[in-house]
């Protein structure tokens, strides 16, 4: 063998281009894919967006909590080493953290919003923080009050900046023109202050960002706030107020002789100025509330979904009068069976005789069928309302044949049966549709021949037939039940109190309570519901008998 067949044996067969034949098509097959990805990628990132990420988003919420340890830093920290299963109130330290926490919250607005979020827990939260958000200042001007008393110059904001901030950003701040298109220059910490002051520093600097970057004003000719001045007696009658004999900085003279004076000041008792906000800051519920929701994460949205609730010593059911969820999801369960059972037996009728009728004839009765997709939802669910009430036309129909006494007219709306057969109406159509689409699939010979045998009408129709219209069976009856779990219109309008769905619940704490959170919960059990009930049929029936034409 010469020795150039032996290379070629050696490399194998080889393309046009002299390449590897294997290595060619490996390299066309992955443009193919690739060519394949880019004509889906709009339609894939559509969806993502749209669909998978709002859905993310929404679970995500049932379970994030991170507004309470945001909110009240400094609390949620300082309750870490609080027993919440004990009799005692937390500390003199944890009550100044409050003060600290709040008085920051306030300003930027964000004291309601949290307690909307602990009144979900505890009712009365949502009052107790607004009312503390208008009162908590007054704690500070104590101590604003005796500095400026003292002396003029801790009056002013720019005296302030004088010591707090950096030569560098005095000379920026003093030189910079607030008509000009320029930012406004960083607050920057003078060095050492911090050491110093510690407690003042980090208020002061929470003031600085405040006024820059939220209100968008000039630092240098704002007052500071009064917790800075509580801040600032802490400094000097704390751990770090020996330092203050040796500093010769800015302000050096005015700082020695606030720390002399200092001491003699009037002080807050923390404790008792919250007890005269609001008696409930004395309360234990208070408390062991914020503490058990101090993580970032809760189980608390699922366990209100299953009526129950957190405690200091774990998970326990609700009381028995609020209990209500539970109730709603069997409901939704219940009835949404009921409407899937009633639609199989009105729509089965009707899709066999639309699939053994002439086409002409067939196709002009499935006008009427097709006819409620091109009526407005809520004016079909808004003629129930009509022709149900007592006064209605069913009832004026009943009593006209004599069948119901018109001093006995039925009931038919506000309640489960005004939902049952409003909704029966409406998702027809999603049960009529698959099963007559498999129904004429199905072979008339099967039938003449099971005759020809020797079967009665109902044997043939039991034994031949109906096997074969359960793929159709199958299909609209997840189509019905998976659309019946989340209906919302229609149980709201005709449903009242004892007709309505989990669906309702849901939209009411999206719409109204803005729970958000419990709505994500109640909304993430729906869908594991529903995922379990497929589940099930898959191993039951099987999915792949499921066709919809």
């Amino acid at each position: 063998m010469r020795a150039s067949d032996a290379a070629s044996k050696k490399k194998g067969v080889l393309a046009a281009d002299g390449t590897p034949l294997k290595r060619s098509l490996n390299r066309a097959l992955r443009m193919q894919k690739l060519r394949a990805l880019m004509l889906v990628a709009p339609l894939l990132i559509f969806v993502l967006v749209t669909f998978i990420a709002p859905i993310a988003d929404m679970l995500w919420r049932s379970v994030e909590n991170d507004i309470v340890s945001d909110t009240l830093p400094k609390t949620t920290e300082a309750l870490e080493d609080w027993d919440a299963n004990g009799n005692e109130l937390p500390g003199e330290t944890v009550y100044r953290a409050l003060y600290d926490d709040i008085f920051f919250a306030q300003e930027a607005k964000l004291h309601t919003r949290l307690g909307s979020r602990l009144n979900y827990e505890l009712t009365g939260m949502s009052s107790l923080f607004r009312k503390s958000g208008r009162s908590v200042e007054d704690m500070g001007e104590v101590y604003q009050d005796q500095f400026e008393d003292l002396n003029e110059f801790w009056e002013d904001g720019e005296n302030w900046n004088s010591f707090m901030g950096s030569d560098s950003w005095l000379s920026a701040i003093q030189s910079w023109d607030e008509d000009s298109d320029t930012a406004q220059p960083r607050f920057e910490m003078r060095d050492g202050i911090a050491d110093m002051l510690p407690n003042t520093a980090a208020a002061y600097q929470r003031f600085a960002d405040f006024i820059q970057l939220e209100d968008e004003d000039n630092l240098y000719d704002e007052d500071p706030w009064a917790i800075v001045y509580s801040s600032f007696y802490e400094d000097l009658t704390g751990e770090t107020a020996s330092q203050i004999a040796s500093y010769s900085g800015p302000a050096a003279a005015e700082i020695k002789a606030a720390a002399e004076a200092a001491p003699d000041f009037e002080t807050v008792d923390y404790v008792a100025a919250f007890r005269e906000i609001d008696e409930d800051w004395h309360s234990l519920d208070v408390w062991q509330t914020i503490k058990i929701y101090s993580p970032d994460l809760t189980t608390g949205y699922f366990l209100n979904s299953v009526d129950m609730q957190k405690s200091a010593d774990g998970a326990e059911l609700r009381p028995e009068d609020e209990r209500i969820y539970g109730i709603l999801f069997w409901r939704t369960m219940v009835m949404s069976v009921a409407i899937t059972a009633s639609c199989i037996l009105l729509g089965y009728p009707v899709a066999w005789i639309l699939a053994n009728l002439p086409s002409r004839t067939a196709n002009l009765l499935m006008i009427l069928v097709l006819l409620p997709f091109w009526t407005s939802l809520l004016v079909r669910t808004s003629a129930w309302k009509v022709m149900l009430q007592q006064q209605g036309v069913i009832n004026d129909t009943l009593v006209w044949l004599g069948l119901v006494a018109d001093a006995d007219r039925l009931v038919l709306i506000n309640n489960q049966t005004g939902t049952i057969i409003a909704m029966t109406h409406i998702l027809l159509p999603f049960m009529i549709l698959p099963m007559y689409s498999v129904m004429q699939t199905i072979q008339p010979s099967y039938l003449r021949a099971a005759k020809s045998l020797g079967a009665t009408n109902w044997t043939a129709f039991w034994r031949v037939y109906f096997p074969q219209s359960v793929p159709g069976i199958g299909a609209g009856s997840i189509l019905v039940f998976i659309l019946a779990i989340g209906y919302y219109i229609t149980p709201e309008i005709v449903g009242g109190t004892s007709g309505t769905f989990i669906s309702n619940r849901i939209a009411y704490h999206i719409s109204s309570s803005l729970n958000w959170g419990l709505a994500a919960a109640l909304g993430a059990i729906l869908l594991a519901a529903v995922l379990i009930l497929y589940y099930a049929y898959d191993k039951i029936v099987g999915i792949d008998n499921v066709k919809l034409g």
